[in-house]
């Protein structure tokens, strides 16, 4: 799969403090790319330089296979986390004249913003005020000035901000939807549950320096600790949890249970695999429940930073 975008080796500097360290990272095609980190990490920093907001102090950035130049950004559709809607104008003259600022003639401008107020169903918010609007109201007619010129890149900062559940669903779909047409997106946030269900690829930022990327399952497997979660139905399920804590690492299962299961979470041994763990438990009982534990990118996320900041 070719890159859409490759950053490489980017410094940014705001006086004495460093906000990118010789940061590189690769956005493939057509895919959705989470970039992650705590705040204050450098990510809002990467995201500008990417919109030609503000300049690297130095690395360079290839776009669509070439050096990044300001004309590309016609390609790029960024909806930033602090948004930035004027309140005092009307929604659709508004968006009307943003689109413009994206090389959109009027004509398809207003057809595309026709299509997106229909499907949003807000047909009747085009005379209203912004300030009249709830920030989840605004946050959909910014989403849509984001992508109607249907950009290459799109790239997304804490998207679900000010949305309840089911508009962020509508959010969460929408952009899938656009991935599937052939978008790129890069997607920002805090929420990893988010993370889990879009992203393909990630890249992790903590103190100005990237500390880890790649596909996400490749990631999950680089930090999943042959942790297992187990359910056996046998007699005396309390002898055989001490048999059990004898010969291997086991933490607490909150998993529901009969009289007569045992639920628990066992860590394999260095020399033992996952099937030496199925042999053993099925000689001591009817195996009901085995699945490798997994961790999710809230773990890693915590597991990598903390990491990094006592390495």
């Amino acid at each position: 799969m070719s890159n859409l975008l490759e950053v490489r080796e980017l410094v940014k500097q705001y006086g004495d403090y460093t906000a990118l360290k010789n940061v590189s990272i690769n956005v493939p095609q057509g895919g959705v790319f989470g970039l992650l980190g705590p705040n204050g990490a450098g990510k809002t920093s990467l995201i500008r330089i990417i919109n030609q907001i503000i300049l690297p102090d130095s690395g360079s950035i290839f776009f669509n296979g070439k050096e990044l130049v300001p004309e590309d950004v016609h390609l790029i559709g960024y909806l930033p986390e602090e948004r930035g809607l004027y309140k005092s104008m009307k929604v659709g003259e508004q968006a009307l004249y943003l689109a413009q600022l994206k090389g959109m003639p009027k004509n398809e401008a207003k057809a595309q913003l026709k299509y997106w107020f229909d499907k949003f169903e807000i047909g009747d918010w085009w005379n209203k005020k912004v300030q009249e609007l709830s920030k989840g109201m605004a946050q959909k007619v910014q989403f849509i000035v984001t992508v109607m010129h249907r950009p290459k890149l799109l790239i997304f900062d804490e998207p679900f901000s000010g949305f309840d559940p089911i508009n962020a669903n509508l959010i969460k779909d929408e952009i899938l939807q656009l991935r599937d047409e052939g978008a790129t997106v890069i997607f920002s946030t805090h929420r990893m549950e988010s993370v889990e269900e879009l992203c393909e690829h990630i890249a992790l930022i903590n103190n100005s320096e990237k500390i880890l990327d790649g596909k996400l399952n490749v990631v999950k497997q680089q930090f999943k600790s042959n942790l297992y979660e187990v359910v056996l139905k046998v007699e005396q399920p309390k002898q055989l949890q001490k048999e059990i804590e004898n010969k291997f690492t086991t933490q607490p299962s909150n998993l529901a249970i009969n009289d007569k299961e045992l639920a628990i979470k066992i860590k394999i041994n260095k020399n033992d695999t996952s099937n030496d763990l199925l042999t053993f438990l099925s000689s001591k009982g009817e195996l009901r429940h085995f699945v490798e534990m997994i961790p999710s990118v809230n773990d890693i996320f915590i597991k990598a930073v903390n990491s990094h900041r006592n390495g």
